[in-house]
């Protein structure tokens, strides 16, 4: 593991936390401007994921940090003009185009050494590339069918052959129609300038690890690591050359790196009051959120109903800087239902509420109904705070 050199600075973790929000789009004016691209490419990656309650979590991501921005104006912003594609980072995610050069690294290795165990017919893939480049953009059902008739990874030899092209980088995802993957040849679909695996494995990574410093703000090993889920190793090896500095962060325990840019000025400005999707950045690592607000949260979607202690998708709330409370929500017709809200307390009654207000109206319910409150005494505040 990385010893980390004398530190560029030392931080409380009051001021990691505050450079971590500003970093993630949650302290200051949001650049509206740059809308959702702009949060794209600040971030890096937005994560995808199929669960879909109040919204996806693409959808997400930019309301938490933009506003009640209109819904086909997100997937537009992604999907339209050759500006962003699917790949594998921290999960399968969004990424800007200007990516692709930086991920020859991980295209390389699943050619080397594919991580699958499907076996492919004699053909296959040679005909799916040639059904590409003679009919253009395809889904998987395009192509001749996602799946075989037996369990849910049986899939056709078709679906196998763009998955792997897919990996290897010949073939590009560059959108989801009603959830599908649409593929494309990378050769269509990627810039003539950013196609190219020229980046040896030491230059992607030094890149990676300096973005994933820049979007995070502050952060361990392990926190920078995990955003485009690199190796330990391979952070270890690159992170003195990759411009980021080292510091030391008030209770952590741990080295932790920063970008400059971020310790050059104070954090200030205005905080966002907001749901947030358990796949947002700011939160998806789950001891780097219970280290900088102490906060302990677990997606339990996949969680027997029984264990389950916050609700299917539980939804924590950010405001003034904290995290205050969870929401659990669901729709019925126009309204927008809080199965189960978790409170931090009386204080966080109006923020709760008036994140639930702001997410209603932003998909289209003019009616908030709470369920359950954990603290039943809060729950005629929070219903008189809903209006």
């Amino acid at each position: 593991m990385t010893t980390a050199p004398r530190p560029a600075a030392e931080l409380s973790a009051d001021e990691a936390r505050r450079i971590a929000l500003r970093a993630q789009g949650f302290l200051g004016a949001p650049d509206r401007r740059a809308g959702v691209r702009g949060v794209l490419r600040h971030l890096g990656q937005v994560q995808l994921d199929t669960i879909s309650v109040l919204a996806r979590s693409h959808e997400l991501i930019p309301y938490a940090r933009l506003g009640a921005v209109g819904r086909r104006t997100v997937e537009d912003a992604y999907w339209t003009e050759g500006h962003a594609f699917e790949y594998w980072s921290h999960a399968a995610c969004i990424l800007p185009v200007e990516e692709w050069p930086h991920f020859a690294f991980r295209r390389r290795a699943y050619r080397d050494r594919p991580h699958w165990s499907h076996e492919l017919s004699d053909g296959a893939y040679e005909a799916v590339i040639a059904q590409l480049r003679s009919e253009g953009p395809q889904t998987a059902t395009e192509l001749g069918g996602a799946k075989n008739k037996g369990e849910w990874w049986d899939w056709s030899d078709s679906k196998i052959a763009v998955e792997r092209a897919l990996m290897y980088g010949e073939v590009v995802v560059t959108e989801r129609r009603g959830w599908k993957r649409v593929y494309d040849l990378a050769e269509r679909a990627i810039p003539d300038a950013l196609l190219h695996d020229d980046m040896d494995d030491t230059e992607c990574l030094r890149r990676l690890v300096r973005q994933a410093g820049e979007a995070l703000g502050v952060g361990t090993r392990a926190d920078i690591a995990d955003y485009h889920r690199i190796k330990g190793e391979a952070f270890d090896a690159v992170v003195a050359d990759s411009g980021l500095v080292p510091v030391t962060v008030a209770g952590w325990g741990k080295p932790a790196w920063a970008d400059p840019a971020a310790l050059a000025t104070e954090p200030r400005g205005r905080h966002r009051t907001t749901l947030l999707s358990p796949f947002d950045s700011l939160i998806w690592e789950r001891p780097r959120t219970e280290r900088i607000f102490g906060f302990t949260h677990r997606l339990e979607a996949y969680v027997p109903k029984p264990k389950r202690v916050y609700g299917y998708f539980a939804m924590p709330v950010l405001a003034g800087g904290r995290l205050v409370g969870r929401v659990d929500p669901a729709r019925d017709g126009r309204t927008l239902v809080a199965r189960q809200v978790t409170l931090d307390g009386p204080k966080a009654v109006p923020a709760v509420a008036q994140a639930l207000r702001e997410a209603a109206e932003w998909v289209g319910c003019d009616a908030v109904a709470v369920e359950r409150v954990d603290a039943p005494e809060l729950a005629p505040d929070l219903v008189k705070a809903l209006g």
